[in-house]
């Protein structure tokens, strides 16, 4: 694939009639999401029609359950949210999957970055639970970054005590996450994952636990092919869901490694890729490209 290529070039063109997509899954921030982090004004009028025909559409994203139901609201009624990098599939407040870490191994990643930090990293862990996120720094500026994705979030004295079922451990780094942090953690990699998930923020989590796993259990649980699934993604915690469906589209603006990965390209994230594509392969009356 050529290093600068055309998103509407790489991205297929309308057949005859729509394809037979049952399942549409997108990442948000980078994907869905402008770089101002809003919702595109056309997803609503999309997500009606899309209900209209029966397809299901579900937010697959790094951010807490509790983000993602806020920011879809009454829209999100039957959607299933694949939160946390996978860790946590919640529908109507129902969960459907989970997949936990050991609390001793949340232990020991949030020491790793107490150590960090006294080195003169400016990282701090969020310890992500089902119930809420726990984080131990109180700077303004840190905190700021955790409202964004985490709205549920409690202040407390020692994260690598918490009372919840943690399902992962995101680390936010101020500088190049994966430049700074990701290596510093390559104690934990070989049992369990350490996923670049933006430019700022790492996740560990346990091996078993990513977007295409819980896509590909949400296929099995809905009847649904790879053949029948369109997925978008932009970002390293985005590869293994690009490889459960036939319609894998990497946004314009994706990483090197995801473009290579996915099947097609559609438009950047800043030019309503996600909902360009959607609405010129199922041939929406939305459509205004």
């Amino acid at each position: 694939m050529p290093s600068t290529p055309s998103p509407l070039l790489t991205t297929p063109g309308p057949a005859a009639g729509p394809a037979d997509i049952r399942l549409i899954v997108t990442d948000m921030d980078g994907t869905l999401l402008d770089d101002a982090k809003r919702i595109p004004a056309g997803l609503w009028p999309t997500l009606a029609e899309l209900r209209r025909r029966g397809v299901l559409f579900s937010p697959a994203s790094g951010r807490q359950y509790a983000t993602l139901a806020e920011q879809f609201g009454d829209e999100g009624r039957g959607m299933v949210f694949i939160a946390e990098n996978g860790t946590y599939v919640v529908r109507d407040g129902v969960e459907l999957s989970s997949d936990p870490l050991e609390p001793a191994v949340a232990g020991r990643v949030v020491h790793a970055v107490r150590r960090l930090a006294a080195g003169g990293v400016d990282v701090g862990a969020v310890v992500c639970g089902k119930r809420s996120a726990y984080v131990e720094r109180t700077d303004e500026a840190f905190l700021a970054e955790v409202r964004k994705y985490y709205v549920r979030h409690r202040i407390v004295e020692d994260a690598a005590a918490v009372e919840d079922d943690v399902i992962k451990v995101a680390l936010f780094d101020f500088g190049p996450a994966e430049r700074t942090t990701a290596p510093a953690l390559e104690e934990f990699a070989a049992t369990h994952q350490v996923v670049v998930s933006g430019e700022h923020w790492v996740d560990v989590m346990n091996r078993t636990a990513n977007k295409g796993t819980a896509l590909r259990g949400l296929q099995r649980e809905l009847g649904i092919t790879p053949a029948q699934t369109m997925v978008f993604g932009d970002y390293l915690n985005d590869l293994e869901m690009l490889d459960a469906a036939d319609w894998s589209f990497a946004m314009a603006n994706a990483h090197p490694r995801v473009v290579r990965r996915a099947r097609h390209l559609a438009p950047s994230n800043n030019d309503d890729g996600v909902l360009r594509t959607i609405a010129r392969i199922l041939h929406l009356p939305t459509a205004d490209h």
